[in-house]
C-alpha cells in the first residue's frame, strides 16, 4: 500500500514533466542539439549547390550569348582567283592573273535589330524559368525541413507519453497487486505501451526520409547526418485575396515568362515584314593583268542587292506565322493570368483551413482535453473512475498535441507553397495590424 500511494503521489509530477498541461500550448520537450540546423542555412545550401539550379543558370547564361549573335551583321566575305595556267600564247596585260575581292552585306532594313530584340527576350524568359526552379526548390527545401521538425516533434511526443504510461502502468500494477484494481487495467496500459513503440519507428522513417530529401536539395550524400531543426512555433500571418492577386500579377515567373514569349514573337512578326526590303551588298575588287608589274592593275567597287519579291509565297508565309505566333503568346498570357488568379484562390483556401486547424487545436481542443485529464486523475486518486477513462483521456491529449504539430508543419508548408507560387516574399501583403490583433 505503501508503494501505491508514493506512485500515485507521483502522477501529478509526471503529467507537468510531460509538458501536457499549462495556459498555452507546451513546446516539445527540450531537444536543443549542438549540432542544430536552421532554415536559411538549408535553403542557403539548397541555392548554392542544387544542381539542377546550376542547370537552371548555364541555361540562361547560354542564352544571353545569343543576344549580340542575333545583333550581328552578316559575315564579310573575302575571295581570290588565280589563273592556274594557260594553253596558248597571248599578249601581255590581256587577261588578268589574281583577282582580290571583299564583300559586305548591309543590314539597311533593321532585321538585326529586331532579331536581337527577340533574342533579349528569350533570355529574360531563360531567366524567369531559372526564377522558377529556384522558388521551387526553396519550396521544397521548406516543406522538407518542416516535415522533418514536425516528425521531430512527434517522435519527441511519442517518447513523452511512453514515459507517461509507463508510470500508469505501473500504477495499475501495484493497484492490482493490492487488490483495488483488475489486470485487465494493467493489459491495456501494456498494449497501449507497445503501439507507441511500435509509432515510434514510424517517425524514425519519417525523419529518415525527410532527411533523405534535404540531403537531396543541398547535394549531400543521401545518408549525410543533419542537425535536429529549431522547435517550430505557430505564428499566425493575416492576408487578403486582393493583395496577394496584386502581388502574384506582379512577380509570377510564369507571367513574365509569357508576356516576353509575346515580345519575342512580336519582334520576329517585325523582322518578317521586313524580309520584302532588299539589303545591299557592297564590295571592293582588285586585278593584276598577266603583263603587270606592279601588284595592282587596276580597283573596282560594285554593289549588289537580294530581290526577294520574287519569292512572295515564301515571305507572306512568314508574316502569317509570326502572326499566329504573336496571337498565341497572347492567349496564353491571358490563361496564364487566369491560372494565376485560380491557383492564388486555392491555396489560400488552403492556409486558411490549417490556420483554422492549428489555432483551434491550440487554443480550444488542447486545453479541453488537458483539463479532462485533470479531472480524470483526480477520480483515478481516489478510485471514483476506471483506468480505461484516464487512459482514454490522456490518449485524446496525445492526439490532439500530435494533430497540432500536423497541421503546424501543413500550414507553414502551404504558406511556403503560397510563396513559391506567388514568386516573392508574403512579406509585403502581411496585414500588420489584423496580424497583431490576431496574435493577441
Amino acid at each position: 500500500m505503501t508503494k501505491l500511494k508514493t506512485l500515485l503521489c507521483l502522477i501529478p509530477a509526471v503529467l507537468r514533466t510531460s509538458n501536457l498541461f499549462g495556459d498555452s500550448m507546451p513546446p516539445v520537450a527540450e531537444m536543443v542539439a549542438t549540432n542544430s540546423l536552421s532554415l536559411e542555412q538549408v535553403v542557403g545550401e539548397v541555392l548554392s549547390n542544387n544542381p539542377s539550379l546550376k542547370a537552371a543558370r548555364a541555361n540562361w547564361e547560354a542564352m544571353k550569348e545569343r543576344i549580340p549573335q542575333a545583333r550581328a551583321w552578316e559575315d564579310p566575305r573575302a575571295g581570290v582567283d588565280v589563273n592556274a595556267g594557260r594553253f596558248v600564247a597571248v599578249p601581255a596585260n590581256s587577261f588578268t592573273d589574281q583577282k582580290f575581292m571583299v564583300e559586305q552585306t548591309l543590314p539597311l532594313s533593321g532585321k538585326n535589330r529586331l532579331r536581337g530584340q527577340a533574342a533579349s527576350a528569350e533570355a529574360v524568359n531563360a531567366f524567369a524559368e531559372f526564377q522558377r526552379r529556384e522558388l521551387d526548390a526553396t519550396a521544397a527545401a521548406r516543406s522538407a525541413y518542416f516535415r522533418l521538425a514536425n516528425a521531430y516533434a512527434q517522435l519527441e511526443l511519442n517518447r513523452k507519453n511512453t514515459g507517461l504510461l509507463r508510470q500508469f502502468a505501473e500504477i495499475s500494477r501495484t493497484k492490482y497487486e493490492v487488490g483495488t484494481h483488475s489486470q485487465a487495467d494493467v493489459l491495456s496500459a501494456e498494449t497501449e505501451l507497445a503501439k507507441l513503440e511500435e509509432t515510434a519507428f514510424d517517425f524514425q522513417r519519417q525523419i529518415s526520409e525527410a532527411q533523405t530529401k534535404l540531403n537531396t536539395l543541398m547535394d549531400h550524400p543521401a545518408h549525410s547526418p543533419l542537425g535536429h531543426p529549431a522547435v517550430q512555433t505557430f505564428e499566425p500571418v493575416a492576408l487578403t485575396l486582393e493583395k496577394v492577386e496584386s502581388l502574384a500579377l506582379v512577380n509570377r515567373p510564369e507571367l513574365l515568362m509569357a508576356e516576353k514569349k509575346i515580345e519575342a514573337a512580336q519582334a520576329r512578326l517585325d523582322a518578317a515584314h521586313k524580309e520584302w526590303i532588299p539589303e545591299p551588298s557592297f564590295r571592293v575588287e582588285a586585278d593584276r593583268y598577266n603583263g603587270a608589274s606592279q601588284a595592282i592593275s587596276e580597283v573596282a567597287a560594285g554593289f549588289s542587292i537580294n530581290l526577294p519579291w520574287f519569292n512572295r509565297a515564301k515571305y507572306k508565309a512568314g508574316v502569317r506565322e509570326n502572326q499566329k505566333l504573336v496571337e498565341s503568346a497572347r492567349l496564353e498570357l491571358a490563361a496564364a493570368r487566369r491560372e494565376t488568379l485560380a491557383l492564388v484562390w486555392d491555396q489560400l483556401k488552403k492556409v486558411e483551413t490549417f490556420h483554422h486547424h492549428t489555432e483551434l487545436s491550440k487554443t480550444k481542443l488542447l486545453p479541453l482535453a488537458e483539463q479532462t485529464v485533470i479531472s480524470k486523475r483526480l477520480s483515478y486518486e481516489t478510485d471514483k473512475t476506471s483506468f480505461l477513462e484516464l487512459l482514454t483521456a490522456q490518449q485524446s491529449v496525445q492526439e490532439i498535441e500530435s494533430m497540432y504539430w500536423e497541421h503546424l508543419a501543413d500550414y507553414q508548408m502551404a504558406l511556403a507553397e503560397l510563396e513559391a507560387l506567388v514568386g516573392t516574399s508574403l512579406e509585403p501583403v502581411i496585414d500588420t495590424a489584423e496580424h497583431q490583433h490576431d496574435s493577441k
